[in-house]
């Protein structure tokens, strides 16, 4: 069971040793030893995050079929390329706060007969469910990355996300896997995580720690994939430096789980003077830097508390 926080470090290939001379001219010399092995970090510290907000999903990734657009099956042309030349480790989706009212049989099957619903969290605009599992899914294979789907603890009972993992990754055979099959994929997809729930301190739910915990180790109970194959079961994580959050969920749910994703976001300001999320000025810019040094203090306090 991995019980650490991957955390993302400034790394040089290999081990330099910089001695600077005494000498007026400034000039130094620098020895890279390159028979020494350089650190090692996981690839999904590079990860992306994808969620029904703007234009993230629709225009951003999916513009349909029938767009005048260029596009692959629906998804941008200029987007795929360019994530596939970066090469993007994994992306999580629907959710953020999307999530946790996200109920993942309302956007399968002929898209004309999708629910319509209201995005409740971002504007309350319409949402078509134009873009679901099926969409999802395939654009992860289609760029190459791990697909890690989060899902709904927070609205939903626990049956609801365990059909969801199994409609997705079972093999031929089930009910759940025809059905997949009757909505244009017969093979089963790969899935190495899942979230349970997202943000439930907030958005999730609003829950206290130890709420949090007991539904976080019911729902893992029933989220398996066929065959016993491995799934890592990510847990909703704390607000920022909330180490009592960390603190009772691994108490209490710490063997249902396989990690925990804690959030930070670097506002430059504050909640109420959050900056333009584009085109913001030079103080900005460095506020935001400056922030994102913390990340690490963070993740080593949290980290602490998972060892304990």
């Amino acid at each position: 069971m991995m019980r650490g926080i991957v955390t993302a470090l400034a790394v040089l290939l290999g081990s330099t040793a910089l001695a600077q001379s005494a000498g007026a001219q400034g000039e130094g010399t620098v020895t890279v030893h390159a028979d020494r092995s350089a650190p090692k970090f996981d690839k999904r510290i590079f990860g992306q995050f994808a969620e029904h907000l703007g234009s993230g999903i629709y225009s951003g990734i999916w513009v349909g079929k029938g767009s005048k657009i260029p596009n692959i099956d629906g998804y941008r042309t200029d987007v795929i390329d360019a994530l596939k030349a970066i090469r993007v480790p994994v992306i999580r989706w629907p959710g953020g706060c999307f999530a946790d009212e996200y109920h993942w049989r309302e956007a399968i099957g002929p898209q004309a007969k999708r629910k319509i619903k209201i995005n409740t969290h971002w504007g309350g605009v319409t949402e078509s469910n134009a873009f679901g599992t099926h969409e999802f899914m395939n654009y992860s294979e289609l760029v190459g990355a791990e697909p890690y789907v989060s899902g709904n603890l927070g609205s939903a009972p626990p049956y609801e996300m365990a059909e969801w993992v199994e409609y997705m990754t079972s093999p031929t055979g089930s009910s759940l896997a025809q059905e997949r099959a009757a909505n244009g994929r017969k093979a089963p997809w790969h899935i190495t995580m899942f979230g349970l729930g997202n943000e439930l301190w907030g958005c999730g739910g609003d829950m206290k720690p130890e709420h949090a915990a007991a539904l976080t180790r019911q729902y893992g109970s029933f989220v398996k994939l066929p065959g016993g194959a491995k799934l890592m079961k990510i847990a909703s994580g704390a607000n920022e430096g909330d180490l009592n959050w960390t603190d009772v969920m691994m108490r209490d749910a710490g063997e249902k789980i396989d990690g925990i994703g804690v959030h930070y976001y670097t506002i430059p300001y504050d909640w109420k003077k959050k900056g333009a999320a584009t085109g913001f000025d030079e103080d900005g810019w460095a506020r935001t830097l400056a922030k994102t040094v913390r990340m690490d203090d963070i993740i080593t306090k949290h980290a602490k508390v998972m060892d304990k």
